[in-house]
């Protein structure tokens, strides 16, 4: 058993409020557990304290590995699933704004708008 480095206030706070900056809306967060495989050379997985909320039909999850040392990724679907290109994060600020910025990212290619797109080109579609 190892030790559960859970999320302190502050940190749930941050993720709140950049949460609300992306979806404008309230987005209920779920406190949870999660196994990981820390090092990828290993099978053991470690229980880490997570945190997961859905928004526009995808589910987020942040994990917490260490003290300020966090995962995360999203997912349309359990075999859909998106990292953010990035390991792991020292802050929980950075990587939440990094999976909220690949999601949204993910989400225009996935409705066909693609970069340089502009309102006009879009209602013409």
């Amino acid at each position: 058993m190892s030790d559960i480095f859970d999320f302190t206030d502050p940190e749930l706070d941050t993720i709140k409020a950049l949460i609300q900056l992306r979806f404008k809306d309230a987005v209920e967060l779920h406190l949870a557990d999660v196994e990981l495989r820390l090092d990828p050379s290993s099978n053991e997985l470690t229980e880490c304290s997570a945190v997961f909320w859905q928004a526009r039909e995808c589910s987020f999850v942040v994990a917490k590995t260490a003290p300020n040392e966090f995962r995360c990724q999203f997912f349309y679907d359990p075999s859909d699933q998106f990292s953010t290109g990035h390991d792991k994060f020292s802050d929980i600020g950075s990587c939440v704004s990094t999976l909220l910025q690949v999601q949204s990212d993910s989400e225009r290619e996935r409705e066909g708008v693609s970069s340089g797109s502009t309102g006009a080109d879009l209602h013409s579609k």
